[in-house]
């Protein structure tokens, strides 16, 4: 039945995923997030809606979920700068550790009390709610022509990205104690985190320095093949790490950051490759998770989600962010803007699939509560970030153009050299990725044999090229053409 109606499936498919792309836009006019959009796009495809598909199958919307995150956080990870975060590193982990803790365990208080739940269940929610998601903040900022001050764009960024792994723990860990057998020692647990992290870290940073020293000695005929192995590489690291008893959302995001950090083979295309893939993931994963909740049942829990959003937004955020970063540089209004930005986004949702794999008497109620809470605090707090950000002036300004003439000068033209590469040069067939190379050391054209050539991180060097280098520093350029083995003029 499935194969005789494939046609229709990959119609309805491609409709929904073109829906989602067209769909931005009204994010970037209204200031509505994007995910927001396709949870609702999914919803009106789902059973009480128009095109009323029938889907309610956790355990698959579990498995696509999985899948996504991994892309998801590895995405992200590649697309952070080492050099930017390394500032508010200590900041970041603070909030995504602590925060997050401190954020579940308020939460599963008022959970407790709206719900007719044990105070195990009640956590649970807390956890499975605790993360956040920055790209929905970020969407809109850049929707609305907004830029952060420079503390709080890459320490929400971090916080974001590496938050998530500690909501996924606390998760498990809940439910393993909900379910926990006779002689289950707390050790253990504590014991189980701290070998998740650390298996977790280590293979994560192991597999990002590898990925770049590979992609550089592979030398690739074909450029599709490189996406082809970066993202085996990471399912090889997800799936591997979670083996040896690691986190592995958190292995995938490092990997992410620790690639970023070194130069390598087609690395501006891999990233905007992988950049593309976290949408494809994050579209597909709220469709799916849109399609699986029943709009009929929300009623229920409504006033009881509202109030947790609510509470999650006033109470417990402001109170984990304050306590959290009240020994750090950061002023009163830079900390209200990190409160008030706490949106919350796919992890929630898919991580409130977990409690129906478990058999958890009220999976249905949890999952439909936490989708609601996703929802209010998308739109809530979504559509007034660019108000609050300058409310709070945290917007970045934007400083005048500036229009001065630049005086000439002979520096300037010596600045740029010429450099032939000669027989014997440790970088002939190598990739301009893999030298590595300082930035002030610049490659602008090589001339081979007549033809001029743009170089790229995949150019590979021949014998007698010729070089045309800028280089602002006599240092850099006498120490780094040592290695062409060459003369200049």
């Amino acid at each position: 039945m499935i194969i005789e109606n494939l046609e229709f499936y990959i119609v309805l498919a491609a409709s929904l995923m073109l829906l989602s792309v067209f769909s931005s836009k009204i994010s970037d006019k209204f200031g509505i997030p994007t995910l927001f959009i396709f949870l609702g796009l999914g919803m009106l495809a789902g059973s009480d809606g128009i095109l009323g598909i029938h889907f309610d199958n956790p355990n698959l919307a579990q498995s696509i979920g999985t899948l996504a995150l991994i892309f998801i956080l590895f995405g992200g990870g590649i697309d952070t700068s080492w050099k930017a975060i390394k500032p508010v590193l200590k900041e970041g982990l603070l909030l995504s550790t602590i925060g997050v803790l401190l954020t579940a365990l308020l939460t599963a208080v008022c959970a407790y009390y709206l719900f007719d739940v044990s105070m195990l269940e009640a956590l649970l929610m807390g956890a499975i709610i605790s993360s956040t998601d920055a790209a929905a903040v970020f969407a809109i900022l850049r929707a609305k022509g907004i830029s952060l001050k420079r503390p709080l764009a890459p320490l929400l960024e971090l916080e974001s990205g590496s938050n998530d792994p500690m909501a996924i723990f606390l998760t498990l860990t809940i439910l393993q104690l909900i379910f926990m057998p006779e002689g289950t020692s707390f050790f253990e647990l504590i014991s189980s985190f701290v070998l998740q992290f650390l298996i977790g870290g280590l293979m994560g940073y192991l597999f990002g320095i590898l990925l770049p020293a590979i992609l550089n000695r592979l030398h690739l005929s074909y450029y599709g093949l490189y996406p082809v192995f970066s993202i085996a590489w990471i399912l090889l690291l997800f799936g591997a790490t979670a083996l040896l008893g690691g986190n592995g959302f958190l292995a995938v995001y490092i990997a992410g950051i620790a690639a970023n950090a070194r130069e390598f083979t087609h690395k501006k295309n891999l990233v905007g490759f992988h950049d593309g893939l976290a949408w494809i993931m994050q579209i597909w994963v709220f469709l799916t998770l849109g399609l699986l909740v029943f709009p009929s049942e929300l009623p229920t829990i409504a006033w009881q989600s509202v109030t947790i959003a609510l509470w999650l937004t006033f109470i417990a955020r402001p109170i984990s962010v304050f306590l959290t970063l009240v020994r750090t540089h950061l002023n009163l209004n830079e900390k209200l803007f990190i409160a008030w930005v706490g949106l919350r986004g796919a992890v929630p949702i898919v991580l409130a699939t977990y409690p129906f794999l478990k058999g958890l008497e009220h999976s249905s109620m949890i999952f439909n509560t936490v989708f609601l809470v996703v929802l209010i605090s998308l739109l809530m707090q979504g559509m007034s970030l660019p108000w609050v950000a300058r409310f709070l002036g945290v917007e970045e300004s934007v400083p005048a153009p500036y229009t001065a003439e630049v005086p000439s000068s002979p520096l300037f033209y010596a600045a740029l050299k010429q450099l032939y590469v000669q027989k014997g040069a440790e970088v002939i067939g190598k990739s301009l990725a893999e030298l590595e190379l300082p930035s002030e050391f610049l490659i602008v054209l090589i001339d081979r044999q007549g033809k001029s050539l743009k170089p790229t991180g995949s150019t590979l060097f021949q014998e007698n090229d010729l070089l045309l280098i800028y280089c602002d520093s006599k240092e850099h350029f006498d120490a780094v053409s040592k290695r062409f083995k060459s003369f200049y003029m």
